[in-house]
């Protein structure tokens, strides 16, 4: 039986090499200042020529931004840090935007910003990728591929394949079963209809009782990343749970109409095992 390597990363940004997270500044380090929702400098637009696009912007240097938005059904579509960000609606219909700004002093919420978006946004969802993941409005569905449903890798994979810290280990499984066993682990659906729509069935270890998560996706095609909304997580196999602190925010691997693979951040550091990738690979379910 072979046995899992696990390569000890030495020098590491999870946030650099990874997701780009939007890491919140420690508060101690802001200015002391005192606002109120009134006082509170930002702005939301849409933009001239396509008014799907909205640009976010926070006009205050002193103070560490948060963004949410949410559709007319409160579903939570994304949310940021960043002090200027541009995000697109594809879909009309009524949208709220949530701003907060952090200070030394704590936290403090400006009035929702609602807007009315008027028509859908074809132009958007013209990159293939869309319809390999979703298959549009009709919908797709994913399940573990047990020809090789996980693996381990740098957390520059697989767009550093010459660099100091890449390194990957894809199983065999006939001989590593024991990693993960083969059983029906549930599965993830992705949609196009009239929102980002996204549901995942998860299968516990314990007893095989299957719950069901519903919730909305955010999919940034440009940075490799793909965010669960709404307390929906990815699909996984086996106990690695524990091991990796967000399964909500992943990053995407590999993407074709026939097989996804996506991973998340598996911390070891403590046991000498060092920091990795776990990924893993879905099919389409038939």
């Amino acid at each position: 039986m072979k046995r899992i390597l696990y390569i000890l990363i030495a020098v590491f940004s999870i946030g650099s090499l990874l997701f780009s997270c939007e890491a919140i500044e420690d508060r101690e380090s802001l200015p002391a200042v005192t606002l109120t929702p009134e006082t509170l400098k930002y702005s939301v637009t849409q933009d001239a020529t396509n008014k799907n696009v909205v640009i976010l912007k926070n006009d205050d240097p002193s103070v560490v931004p948060y963004w949410k938005y949410v559709d007319a059904a409160g579903n939570e579509l994304g949310h940021s840090n960043k002090s200027t960000d541009q995000i697109t609606l594809p879909f009309a219909g009524k949208y709220t935007i949530y701003f907060t700004a952090l200070t030394r002093g704590g936290s403090v919420e400006a009035a929702p910003v609602v807007l009315d978006i008027a028509q859908n946004d074809d132009t958007y969802f013209r990159d293939p990728k869309w319809q390999m993941l979703s298959n549009g409005v009709d919908g797709k569905t994913w399940v573990l591929d047990f020809v090789d449903p996980v693996g381990w890798a740098g957390l520059d994979f697989p767009y550093n394949p010459t660099g100091k810290d890449y390194w990957n280990w894809f199983p065999d499984y006939a001989s590593n079963s024991w990693v993960m066993p083969n059983k029906n682990w549930g599965e993830m659906y992705f949609d196009l209809n009239g929102n980002y729509n996204t549901s995942v069935t998860q299968t516990a270890i314990a007893n095989n009782s299957q719950t069901t998560k519903k919730g909305t996706y955010t999919f940034d095609i440009a940075n490799n990343k793909l965010v669960f909304n709404g307390g929906a997580e990815m699909l996984y196999g086996g106990d690695y749970y524990g091991d990796c602190s967000n399964w909500s925010s992943v990053k995407l691997v590999e993407l074709t109409a026939t097989s996804l693979r996506l991973a998340v951040v598996r911390d070891q550091s403590r046991t000498g095992e060092g920091v990795c990738l776990i990924v893993f690979h879905y099919k389409p379910k038939p």
